[in-house]
């Protein structure tokens, strides 16, 4: 029951915040340049961050900040959660979203995202959509600005199995940046199409970068295996906390596999 309660006041604080901040800081928003609008966006995602630890109990964790090149690259977070798209703003100074072109439409919400030059595509409409994406993405390229693309497109529940798109290997290919993975475990915390949210830490890992000009089948493999491993030891390090967040089923089922394959290995040895 209190878990309901915390979610509820978390949602009700996150939306009137969002709303509220949207409305007060548009002007401040359009008025400032770009690079330093910056400070609204990120003022708004510390005060999420702020708000999920105080009233639900969640807090985070990053390691390996070290990690993040200067200048441009690409940006590759898991997508478990609404939590990662706003917290990893932090780590970096200007970043530039792949997104939907129907966010843009959003009444206050889309107009941030045109001062901030996001980057919206037409989903579904193929190589158009990959010649589009590598087109916006030139000029933020020559600003030193951080693409952040989602390697699986939408929202995957944790411990699903990997189902990376080609974009970020388009991207890749293309563009010659070294690219930075990322790994975490938000949806366990703020599950997908859920309403509860879930006391705990958020682990979260920034990988060392992969290095431009591989072959794009190489780059692939050693994206999917960085991150699915990382994402992996944090499934298994929550199901072992005391106060460890209930498993969806894909999350229960990867456990299994992975009992399976540590059980396999001590036979074998």
């Amino acid at each position: 029951m209190i878990i309901v309660i915390r979610s509820v006041l978390f949602n009700l604080a996150f939306y009137i915040s969002l709303i509220i901040q949207m409305i007060l800081f548009l002007p401040l928003t359009l008025i400032l340049p770009r690079k330093k609008a910056w400070i609204v966006p990120k003022f708004w995602a510390r005060s999420n961050l702020f708000l999920q630890k105080y009233i639900v109990g969640t807090d985070f964790v990053v390691e390996g900040a070290e990690n993040l090149p200067e200048g441009a690259y690409i940006c590759a977070p898991k997508h478990q959660s609404f939590w990662d798209v706003y917290a990893f703003l932090s780590y970096t100074p200007d970043p530039v979203y792949i997104l939907k072109r129907d966010l843009m439409r959003i009444p206050l919400f889309g107009w941030y995202l045109k001062k901030m030059k996001m980057i919206p595509v037409d989903r579904g409409t193929g190589i158009k959509a990959l010649h589009s994406i590598s087109g916006g993405t030139q000029e933020a390229i020559a600003d030193g600005r951080q693409i952040m693309i989602y390697p699986e497109g939408t929202r995957r529940a944790p411990g699903a199995p990997p189902a990376y798109k080609y974009g970020v290997v388009h991207l890749y290919a293309n563009l010659g940046l070294p690219v930075v993975p990322i790994a975490h475990n938000a949806g366990l915390y703020w599950p997908r199409r859920k309403f509860l949210r879930y006391p705990g830490t958020i682990r979260c890992r920034i990988l060392p970068p992969i290095e431009a000009g591989l072959d794009k089948e190489v780059f692939l493999q050693r994206l999917i295996e960085a991150t699915e491993t990382a994402c992996d030891e944090f499934l298994v390090h929550a199901s072992q906390d005391n106060n460890a967040p209930p498993m969806p089923p894909t999350a229960k089922a990867r456990l299994a596999e992975l009992q399976a394959q540590r059980n396999e290995a001590e036979t074998k040895a």
